[in-house]
Formats: C-alpha cells, structure tokens, sequence
C-alpha cells in the first residue's frame, strides 16, 4: 500500500498526495511508522523546489497576494503548492478552512495544489507536519511550495526556520506599522513587499518603502550575500508580480552560487530532527502509565503551592525513568 502511494505521489496524482498528507497528519501512533517509510521513499525525489514563507499583518491581502503570484508561476510553466496554515480555536479545536474559497481561481488551476491544515496546538499555529508535506509535495514534482503563516506570535520564526526565502506583506502607513511590527520579524525577513500600492495609495506606499529601507539599514544584515529588498505590489491589479518573481529567482541564484542555501537547508534538517525527537519525547512521557496516574495529584500540589514546580518536575521525571 505504501509504494502504491509513494509511486502514485511521484506520478503527481492528487489522490495519492492527498493519501500521503493525511497519513502523515495522522495522530494514530500505527500510522506514524507508515509516514516515517513513505517519506523514506519519497525522500530522494525531494529538494528540487524553492520554499516560500509568507507573513503579513492581518489585511494585508496574503491570500489575494498568493493567487495571483501562484497564477504567475503556473502560466510560466511551473507548479505551485500552497501550504495555508490557518488560525485554531484553542478551545473547540476548530479551524477556518477557507483557503480554497479565497484563492478560488488558483485551486481551479491544474498546475497548483492548495492544501489548508488546521494549526491544532502547536507553537505559533503552524502545523506540526508542514515541513513533511513540503516533502511530499516536493516528490510530486511541485517546485514552488508557499508556506502561509497566520502571523501570529511565534509563527513567523518557525515558518521561516522551514523555508529558503521569508517574505514579510505589509501595507502603507509604515510610520504606525513600524511602531506594531517586531523587531524579530524584520530581522527574520528575505523580502519585504508594500501590498496594495495602487491608486491614490501609490504615494503613501512609495513613502512607507523609503521608511521600511531606513529601517532596515539600522539591522545588523541577515545574510552577507543578500540585502533585503523592499518591493511595491498590487495583487489585486497584477502590478510588481513580475519583480516579485524576478527577486525569488535573483535569490535563489545568489544563495546557491554562494554556498549559503545548501547551508541552511542542512542546519534546517538538524533542527527539524531535534524538533521532532523532543515531540516524540513529550508525547512519549504523558503517555507513560505512570507518569498518567501521578499527574493530576502533582498539577494540584504545584496549584495549591504545598510542592515547587522544580519538585514536581524531578519527581515525574524520576517515575518515567523508573519505567
């Protein structure tokens, strides 16, 4: 069954992808051996893509944004997955799934495959398998993957620790949206593009990219090899996607003729093992039998303040490696 949907990934079919990605978003502990083999499989078909991360303040237009760069990409021949990662009720567990309805045009396109994954609980609302279903999109011969972060909180720096090129969308009045945005995000950012510059707007967006330049030169420089542009662009009206383009590709080109984008991909895959091992750790020591009977009366002694946090840790600790 594995090699079925391994071959079937590989062919490009979109039942076999969505097979693949949902065995790998799986919680069964039985399926997780069956993703670990296909992705096995499927890992010397993979690499052959650039990574995209998009980021923006809420209204900044990321979908209208993804669209029409997605249809760009395809009408020049190339495929496009589009990773959506959406906000999660941390209370119901729900998730807004509506990516296929605001990149309508986009999902109807034979040449790109859009894919909403609920965030669930993990850090900063990105899915905790999205860099595996990069992989299996990868091996279905998409060789532009768009990673959509929510942008909130921490999401931003895990999208970008998954990604080759990190884009920040922003909107006019950068004067406000400086003072809002962290300095974190701006230091993480391969791109900044001023959405929404059309218009009456124009002049306002063609001052905020003189502020956003201003500022940057105040950051110590990402990369040695790459100064981060500041582009304006109008989904809506199709304008500055060519240059968007024209900057992914100067990047790719200027990061793998210096060495640094096989570098980062290497470290990335470091980190991603060690991300994983400690998530399998964590799910491993709240599953021990032991460690589940002598929680709940630990949690309430931290609470009531009769045991230190320290206390409790090191016993638990001990009970899980008593076995």
């Amino acid at each position: 069954m594995i090699h079925d949907i391994a071959d079937g990934v590989r062919a490009g079919h979109i039942r076999a992808i969505g097979k693949a990605i949902t065995l790998i978003e799986s919680r069964n502990l039985d399926h997780s051996v069956a993703a670990t083999t296909l992705l096995d499989e499927l890992l010397p078909a993979t690499g052959d893509s650039i990574r995209i991360g998009i980021s923006g303040v809420p209204g900044a237009g990321k979908s209208t944004f993804i669209e029409a760069f997605g249809l760009h990409l395809t009408s020049l021949g190339h495929k496009v997955a589009v990773l959506a990662v959406d906000p999660s009720s941390q209370i119901s567990g729900g998730s807004i799934l509506g990516d296929k309805t605001r990149m309508e045009e986009l999902s109807r396109d034979p040449h790109a495959f859009i894919r909403p994954s609920p965030a669930g609980e993990t850090l900063g609302g990105v899915a905790r398998k999205t860099r595996e279903t990069m992989l299996i999109c990868e091996a279905a011969g998409y060789d532009v993957i768009i990673v959509e972060t929510v942008g909130v909180g921490q999401s931003e720096i895990t999208v970008s620790s998954m990604v080759d090129l990190f884009i920040l969308l922003q909107l006019t009045g950068a004067g406000d949206e400086l003072q809002g945005i962290k300095r974190g995000v701006m230091e993480i950012a391969d791109a900044i593009i001023i959405n929404k510059a059309e218009g009456e707007n124009r002049p306002r967006a063609a001052l905020t990219r003189q502020q956003y330049i201003n500022s940057l030169h105040l950051l110590k420089p990402k990369s040695p090899n790459w100064q981060v542009p500041v582009l304006l662009c109008s989904a809506l009206h199709e304008e500055g996607i060519v240059e968007v383009r024209e900057m992914v590709e100067a990047f790719q080109t200027t990061m793998q003729t210096s060495g640094e984008f096989a570098e980062k991909r290497q470290r990335q895959s470091v980190d991603w093992m060690w991300t994983l091992l400690m998530d399998d750790l964590k799910q491993l020591f709240h599953r021990h039998p032991r460690v589940e009977a002598l929680l709940p009366q630990l949690l309430d002694s931290v609470a009531a303040g009769t045991t230190t946090p320290g206390a409790a840790a090191r016993r638990l600790l001990e009970t899980f490696k008593r076995g």
